[in-house]
């Protein structure tokens, strides 16, 4: 297995590696709460400088021939694959994601979504439309601020940065300071790839700096951000001010509706994996299993025996299922839910708030499973980031469907029934962005985004190309 890099760590301004001259952020292995490197805490300056050269870049780039930047698209496609093994080492190290699910996710997913825009440039999707007398067409939108988060560092980069530079356009990208490594190495993708330099620029720091100068910059055409609500409203009043386009991908309290007629012990085993998928730092989650009530007791003891067979530990070893969280501060965000929902009532059926159990060091924190969850509860309303899965019981469909809306979310949600036409009927009533049917793996040429306070745009497949583009009409 190849080491983390952990030497790519300056600004990329105008196809330069700065170091910033100033503060640094320490990055830190959540496993071993060791201090593995440290990125510049970037400025407004850093910013500036960023987005110049990004707006100088553009005009060159944005005449390029879509041919050549789909050939530069499949370069890009191929160094990831080159470095998928340090692309896995190094998000292990930095945000304590299973070496396993690092290498089969986390390095992998995006290797296919590069290729998948490339494969859509190359084929389907078509900047020109004749309506009428009319010419319509998608030109890009200029200078985007990709705004990207700590769970799928690179995968959430990818599903931005590409389709923005196979659109036309350049880019200022804004990691999390978090998970920033993932970034640098990227940034080197790009480079070994033939990207010009000044279209692909990296700008470390916090939210509130850079993100924030990022957001309001008047030479920033377009904000994409993924992230939480909270920092995704911040995100859109700062860009208010320059009436700029902002895309959101934000939090999730996704919605596992397991019907009568399902078949209950592969309900429960797909529902416990996907909650549990990256430590549960997934904002498609199903978070909330909603079981008969009549089998309520039934389902959380086959939940439980599930939840058991998640091994918690160093996230190097090819067993461990659930690596650390993030961060110590992402581990006590989680315990102090678990916490929550004792205080208000819910029954642990697994797990709970006692990490005596788990190693010493590191950012650790149980499995857990919480039973008679009510929908009023906080652990039913609020995006968690853990593997923390609440069970609840409804009496009938149109309940269920009841509180599977109940939430201010609406990015993803899962039906369970023996009859697909049944599942379908429910899917449809579900006011969420998306909705697997008994299991239905993720499609990355889907249209990718969420309802209400999980944000507005999508990403993925040609939709996510559309999104970076501007449209106009010549009448002839």
């Amino acid at each position: 297995m190849a080491a983390p890099v952990t030497t790519r760590t300056g600004h990329v301004i105008d196809g330069q590696q700065l170091d910033g001259g100033g503060e640094t952020i320490d990055v830190v292995n959540p496993a071993t709460d060791e201090v593995i490197a440290g990125v510049p805490a970037g400025t407004a300056a850093d910013v500036g400088a960023a987005v110049q050269a990004a707006g100088k870049a553009f005009a060159g780039w944005s005449q390029t021939s879509v041919a050549d930047r789909v050939a530069v698209i499949r370069r890009i496609a191929a160094e990831l694959g080159a470095r998928r093994e340090e692309m896995a080492a190094t998000i292990t190290a930095e945000m304590g994601s299973p070496i396993s699910f690092s290498l089969n996710v986390q390095a992998s997913l995006p290797i296919a979504v590069a290729n998948g825009v490339a494969d859509l440039l190359d084929g389907e999707f078509s900047f020109t439309e004749e309506i009428g007398n009319s010419l319509v067409l998608r030109e890009p939108i200029g200078v985007v601020g990709c705004i990207t988060p700590w769970n799928y560092p690179l995968h959430q980069i990818v599903a931005k940065v590409i389709p923005a530079l196979g659109a036309g356009n350049t880019v200022v990208l804004k990691p999390s300071e978090i998970s920033p490594l993932t970034a640098g190495l990227f940034m080197a993708v790009l480079e070994s790839a033939g990207v010009p330099a000044g279209v692909a620029n990296l700008v470390h720091g916090t939210g509130p700096v850079v993100g924030e100068a990022l957001a309001a910059h008047p030479g920033v055409d377009m904000v994409s951000f993924t992230g939480s609500t909270r920092a995704g409203k911040l995100v859109t009043t700062a860009a208010a001010g320059t009436v700029k386009r902002v895309a959101l991908e934000l939090g999730g309290k996704s919605a596992n509706v397991i019907l009568d007629d399902a078949d209950m012990p592969a309900a429960v085993k797909k529902g416990v994996a996907n909650a549990y998928i990256n430590g549960g730092q997934t904002c498609t989650a199903w978070t909330r299993m909603l079981v008969p009530a009549s089998r309520h007791d039934e389902i959380v003891d086959m939940v439980s025996a599930a939840a058991a067979k998640y091994t918690v530990g160093d996230p190097n070893t090819d067993t461990t299922r659930i690596g650390p969280m993030s961060s110590t501060a992402q581990r006590n965000r989680v315990l102090g839910y678990i916490n929550k929902g004792i205080d208000e009532g819910a029954t642990v059926a697994f797990g709970g708030a006692d990490t005596s159990g788990l190693p010493a060091t590191g950012a650790y924190v149980p499995p857990t499973v919480f039973a008679n969850v009510r929908p009023e509860m906080t652990i039913a309303q609020e995006e968690i980031f853990g593997p923390v899965l609440a069970v609840m019981p409804y009496s009938t469909e149109d309940e269920a469907v009841e509180i599977a809306n109940s939430t201010v979310y609406g990015l993803s949600g899962s039906v369970f029934s023996g009859d697909p036409e049944r599942g379908l009927a429910v899917a449809k009533r579900m006011r969420t962005g998306q909705v697997s049917i008994n299991g239905g793996s993720f499609n990355p040429l889907a249209p990718f985004g969420g309802y209400r306070q999980s944000g507005n745009g999508r990403e993925l497949g040609k939709y996510g190309i559309e999104e970076f583009t501007e449209l106009k009409s010549i009448q002839r």
